[in-house]
């Protein structure tokens, strides 16, 4: 990957994040009166704050990104088995849905159903198969579970400060921009690095 590249997903990804974040924090914002970045509630404060929160945002989605592809690169020379690696992913990927029922079940007990705290990770799941999908049908089969590890387990663990706080709107202000940003990271990878569909 050459600096020029490495540039342009860094400010695409950037400006993806400000756009989702400016979008879903003024619906929040629109839908609920009571919501407000950082305490602030003016709607020009906001917008600021949406910018700067979404461009946070992004940047937290490039670290964890490049976090996966070293982690990924170290696990694959130590573990030789493709298949091993593969059903390791799909372990994690399991764990991490579970526990984010599981987990904020315990945590916030009793402020909520058993399907309040189920939707999140199904729809975290649904937008993560279809991610994968898209994947491999931008490059081979071999993305499929890569793709949906990232998407879920990475991401789950990127939005964990907003997970911690039983407040959808914080979930969803802080999910929507990781999830985009982390699509889009995945999705333009072999585009950046010139690898030809197989």
């Amino acid at each position: 990957m050459t600096l020029r590249k490495w540039f342009h997903l860094f400010w695409t990804t950037l400006l993806l994040g400000m756009v989702v974040s400016i979008v879903i924090g003024l619906l929040l914002q629109y839908s609920d009166k009571e919501f407000s970045v950082m305490g602030l509630s003016a709607v020009g404060f906001n917008v600021l704050n949406m910018l700067l929160g979404g461009a946070t945002i992004s940047v937290l989605s490039q670290m964890g990104f490049f976090a996966y592809l070293i982690v990924r690169f170290i696990a694959v020379g130590i573990i030789r088995s493709k298949t091993v690696w593969d059903l390791l992913q799909l372990a994690v990927v399991i764990v991490v849905l579970f526990d984010l029922v599981y987990l904020r079940m315990t945590n916030f007990e009793g402020t909520g159903s058993v399907f309040s705290y189920i939707v999140l990770p199904i729809l975290i799941l649904i937008i993560s198969l279809g991610v994968a999908y898209w994947k491999v049908k931008m490059t081979n089969r071999n993305a499929f579970i890569p793709t949906l590890f990232f998407m879920c387990a990475v991401t789950v663990l990127e939005a964990v400060p907003a997970l911690k706080l039983d407040n959808a709107a914080s979930s969803f202000f802080m999910l929507a921009p990781l999830l985009v940003c982390n699509a889009w990271q995945i999705l333009i990878l072999h585009k950046i690095l010139d690898n030809k569909k197989s």
